[in-house]
């Protein structure tokens, strides 16, 4: 049952525009909740410069990332699964986003 809720989620992020599966990242990366065992600011920064090439609003301000619904529903789906999982996720996105 575990790995279901992994694959869920990773066929949401397959359906988010790039901009999203970025948003993702970075609160991923940025949540102390989230406890990813891997390099975080590796991966931040990967999401933090790719998000600023491609979104203007990202660039110039802060932006408040709960008022992207679907991020927040991916956040909060992620937020009721085990490390491992969270885990697997965080590497998913970080592999999958080029």
């Amino acid at each position: 049952m575990g790995e279901n809720k992994v694959e869920d989620v990773i066929n949401i992020i397959k359906n988010m525009d790039i901009k999203d599966k970025l948003r993702l990242g970075i609160c991923l990366t940025t949540s102390d909740w989230a406890n990813i065992l891997y390099n975080k600011t590796e991966m931040y920064e990967k999401f933090d410069t790719m998000l600023k090439e491609v979104d203007e609003e990202y660039r110039t301000t802060l932006i408040n990332f709960a008022k992207y619904k679907l991020v927040m529903f991916t956040m909060a789906k992620i937020m009721e699964m085990k490390q491992v999982e969270r885990n697997k996720i965080g590497l998913f996105l970080f592999n999958n986003i080029k």
